[in-house]
């Protein structure tokens, strides 16, 4: 049920992109709305400041609207948006050097994301705090990651991309990708192990 989502969503995509490859700039607008919540969260990854994230958004829609001739279906219109919109956060921090601390994920933002709901629940206050300390763990872990461990895991559980999309998107074979989050997860487990027998 969900491949058949997946296609469908897939197909609806190429036929909008096609319309706007024809000279209807309007359907852009509807791939703008359909993905600008989601390109804001993977901007807001790289850029710490709400205000720069929106110029960083805007920036990369400009990009994918100019390039959108390029865009040949051999991958997911999301796929292709999102290698679009990942180098216009780099080029951003690049221009910006003085921001370089915020290449990094903001561990305040990144645990307001990840625990919602979960901090909200009525568990004690020494397993809350547990459970902050532990999300620290494991934000702490993924920043010592070399930088392709990181992109894999947060591709594949931030933003959970198939391994199919992972491997076009990086332009790596699929084996290598499984090889990176299996080795990313494996660390990630060693530093919450050690916590655990704190």
């Amino acid at each position: 049920m969900a491949s058949d989502e997946n296609l469908q969503k897939a197909s609806s995509d190429e036929a909008i992109v096609k319309r706007v490859q024809q000279g209807d700039v309007s359907a852009y607008n509807i791939l703008v709305i359909k993905y600008q919540h989601k390109v804001a969260q993977i901007i807001s990854k790289f850029v710490g400041n709400s205000a720069d994230v929106n110029d960083v958004a805007q920036e990369a829609f400009i990009k994918a609207y100019k390039a959108i001739n390029n865009f040949r279906g051999e991958s997911s219109f999301y796929t292709w948006l999102y290698r679009i919109v990942v180098n216009a956060a780099k080029t951003y921090l690049e221009s910006n050097s003085k921001r370089k601390n915020h290449i990094d994920v903001d561990s305040e933002e990144f645990q307001s994301i990840d625990s919602q709901g979960v901090l909200t629940s009525r568990e004690s206050p020494d397993k809350i705090i547990e459970s902050q300390e532990l999300q620290q763990v494991i934000l702490s872990a993924m920043n010592e990651l070399p930088e392709e461990l990181r992109q894999a895991i947060m591709l594949r559980e931030v933003e959970g991309m198939t391994y199919e999309d992972m491997a076009d998107l990086l332009q790596i074979p699929i084996g290598t990708v499984r090889s990176r989050i299996f080795r990313a997860r494996q660390f990630i487990e060693e530093r919450m192990s050690k916590f655990a027998g704190k």
